[in-house]
């Protein structure tokens, strides 16, 4: 064997050993032999010394087990719904002119949860509901028994509504549309327990439904949404056939992708910038996010589509009143995430980063109790309940001027999403995502919906998301100036954290 070994080595091509250790030959004189072809340079002595060496080498190497190179992990994902719809009969939010509580369902009402889990076994939960709204204090709680149940951390966790006004009042929302009895406030404190308990259910369950998947993604279009401060209701359909409506919009969809192994939708996340205010009925019902939800689903049947709401503030789906209304702008939604399921998409590779923020936000103006004592017997119940709620404020402690609030960023590979409080209008998306470029989406409506977040024009010009829908969310007055630089300088910080190398 040695023989076989030593004569079959080549040693004019292993230069690095012929240059090792004193750079003498063994046995000669010093001077380098001249290569031949057929090795005979090579003296014999060199050889006698240094073939026991290579043969033990050699030896050891064949002796070694092989050694198994660790398999990079994937990303594991998982999704879970849980429905909310009332048992009971109870007043529905977001029109100030209802007149009387929901008297049906049309359709169900669901809280959604996805839960990922990167290579690395970072963890991230999105969560959906079908509500007009969410408070801090649903989020804090949610996220607190989160963090004690499955060790998720704050910024690891994005809570996100639709904004369907046709969902029933949550207690500490919209606190100055309605004055209510207290048998009222009992059922909707007692339905905010039961949104904290479903969503920590929702959560729990698609953690457990954790498996290995492939996260893709892709963005398509959807031109129902139209700018209602530039275009009156009345006109749009003359406009949008005269090709005259006018105004900044967002009509991207974009559309997150989860699918197994096995190549199967198991999940879909989607998104789209408009009011989810097509219908003003007296039923339970998803809106148009809802028809969307339900035609994706019905397309992909292994799958859980969840909607995002993005900043639609100043944007409303129009024409509109109609449930076949809301019907065809769902399936419009479900086409523009079929076409993007038909092409490939841009897979998810990388990690997963989060971070969360709150800035504080002030109020301009603070109404005197003597204001307030007035405006308890105004003209209007929007009007009687701000103030109402106000007094409540003013004789517990004071009422706050100023607010906590909620920015949020997470990183999925080379995507990365920003989640604003508030019924965050347009123009910040648009802002947001020409800087960053399209790698970045931007949602509204997340994690509280404290009062319209007008840009800083808005707030200038007025209007009803600049300064008077602050009646209905129960907010002292408009906002100070200078909030939008506030919150796209945050909005900027938490994205440079998260795409930061670990």
């Amino acid at each position: 064997m040695s023989r076989f070994i030593r004569d079959r080595i080549d040693l004019t091509e292993h230069p690095m050993i012929l240059h090792c250790g004193t750079g003498r030959w063994p046995g000669s004189t010093g001077q380098r032999p001249v290569l031949q072809r057929n090795n005979s340079f090579v003296p014999a002595s060199w050889r006698q010394a240094v073939a026991p060496a290579l043969l033990l080498l050699t030896l050891v190497l064949f002796a070694l087990p092989a050694v198994a190179q660790p398999q990079a992990r994937e990303w594991r994902a998982g999704v879970a719904r849980v429905k909310i719809t009332p048992e009971k009969t109870m007043w529905m939010t977001g029109y100030g002119s209802r007149d009387h509580p929901a008297d049906g369902t049309l359709q169900n009402l669901w809280v959604k949860a996805l839960a990922i889990e990167d290579p690395s076994g970072r963890r991230g939960v999105l969560l959906t509901a079908d509500l007009c709204g969410v408070t801090r204090e649903i989020t804090n709680q949610v996220t607190t028994e989160l963090d004690k149940r499955h060790r998720l951390p704050r910024e690891s966790v994005m809570v996100n509504v639709s904004h369907t006004h046709c969902s029933p009042f949550v207690e500490g929302f919209a606190s100055g549309l309605r004055v209510f009895n207290a048998e009222d406030k009992k059922s909707f404190a007692a339905y905010r327990k039961q949104i904290e308990a479903s969503m920590v259910q929702a959560t729990g369950e698609a953690l457990q439904k954790l498996a290995a998947a492939t996260l893709g993604w892709g963005v398509d279009s959807a031109d129902f949404a139209v700018n209602r401060r530039n275009n009156p209701e009345k006109d749009v359909p003359r406009l949008r056939a005269e090709d005259k409506l006018v105004g900044p919009v967002d009509h991207d969809v974009p559309v997150f992708a989860i699918r197994s192994t096995g190549n199967d939708v198991l999940g879909v996340v989607f998104a789209y910038a408009c009011h989810n205010t097509t219908l003003s009925i007296y039923q339970w019902h998803g809106d148009y996010a809802g028809c969307a939800q339900e035609e994706i689903e019905r397309r992909h049947p292994k799958a859980v589509a969840l909607f995002v709401a993005g900043c639609g503030g100043n944007i409303n789906p129009l024409p509109r009143r109609e449930v076949a209304l809301a019907e065809k702008y769902g399936r419009q939604l479900a086409d523009a995430v079929d076409k993007v399921l038909g092409r490939p998409l841009e897979t998810v590779r990388g990690p997963f980063r989060s971070a969360f923020a709150e800035i504080t936000l002030g109020f301009a103006a603070q109404p005197t109790a003597q204001q307030l004592k007035v405006a308890v017997a105004g003209k209007t119940e929007g009007e009687r309940a701000w103030a109402t709620h106000l007094l409540s404020q003013l004789e517990n402690g004071g009422i706050p001027m100023t607010y906590p609030y909620p920015i949020q960023a997470w990183r999925l590979g080379e995507l990365s999403w920003v989640a604003l409080g508030g019924e965050t209008v347009v123009d910040y998306a648009l802002r947001l995502k020409n800087e960053a470029g399209p790698k970045l989406w931007v949602f509204g409506y997340s994690n509280d919906v404290m009062a319209y977040i007008p840009s800083e024009s808005i707030l200038v010009e007025g209007g009803y998301e600049g300064k008077t829908s602050m009646i209905p969310h129960g907010k002292p007055g408009p906002w100070v100036a200078g909030l939008e630089g506030k919150i796209v300088g945050k909005a900027r910080d938490l994205l440079q954290q998260v795409r930061a190398k670990p």
